[in-house]
């Protein structure tokens, strides 16, 4: 993982897609979706059921590179609010022994604002040394803040080839982490949406990890 300051804060990006914040011995990630296979499947859309697995076996190995003891996630970690109910025994045991392990806060998104959280600690938001973590950017914040939500990919063209890759979006004040589940797709890093949600701000970057280093790529900067 690629050390980087933030809000003051020191964090480390990897390309697991999770966030690991060095002063609270913390890992933070976005938009698991749990069961959004076994939900397609509910749908007459077949999809392989081991989407939960994958995620959490991520998740286990990102706290053991880290040796994270906190846990954020930050919304829409189940796809739906039935999502619970139908977790296979194996991943309900990763997620029962994960929650065991480490001190646990889900946040509530828009996909799982209804879902029942097994073991943790569940909140709307949360404020942790002046920082906001939630699900969704708040549009005209002046604090700093964490969230998730839109799933960002940097799309990029090279030698006539177009490459996406997850990425986390970020202005002066405010960082959008790429969606962490297994099967989770991705909106354009520099899609009106995503620009509108960091406003007020002088710049916005995509942040991708690049083997040891960091890459950062101009998606829009205030009129001079």
């Amino acid at each position: 993982m690629v050390p980087f300051s933030f809000a003051s804060q020191e964090f480390r990006l990897g390309a697991s897609r999770a966030l690991f914040w060095a002063e609270e011995n913390a890992l933070l990630v976005a938009d698991l979706h749990l069961e959004k296979a076994s939900f397609f499947a509910r749908h007459g859309q077949m999809l392989p059921p081991y989407d939960s697995r994958a995620t959490l076996e991520r998740i286990a190995q990102a706290v053991r590179e880290t040796g994270a003891r906190r846990v954020f996630c930050l919304g829409d970690s189940f796809h739906d609010a039935a999502a619970v109910a139908r977790m296979e025994p194996h991943a309900a045991g990763m997620l029962d022994a994960l929650t065991r392990a480490t001190d646990w806060v889900w946040i509530t998104g828009n996909h799982d604002e209804d879902a029942s959280a097994p073991g943790g600690t569940l909140v709307d938001e949360l404020s942790v040394r002046g920082l906001t973590l939630r699900h969704i950017a708040r549009k005209g914040t002046a604090g700093t803040e964490v969230s998730g939500h839109f799933h960002p990919k940097l799309r990029v063209s090279i030698r006539g080839r177009t490459i996406a890759r997850p990425c986390a979006v970020a202005s002066e004040n405010r960082l959008i982490l790429p969606a962490f589940g297994a099967l989770t797709g991705g909106m354009d890093a520099g899609d009106p949406a995503i620009l509108k949600a960091l406003q007020p701000a002088r710049s916005i970057d995509a942040i991708v990890p690049a083997g040891e280093k960091l890459a950062r790529f101009n998606l829009w900067r205030a009129a001079a």
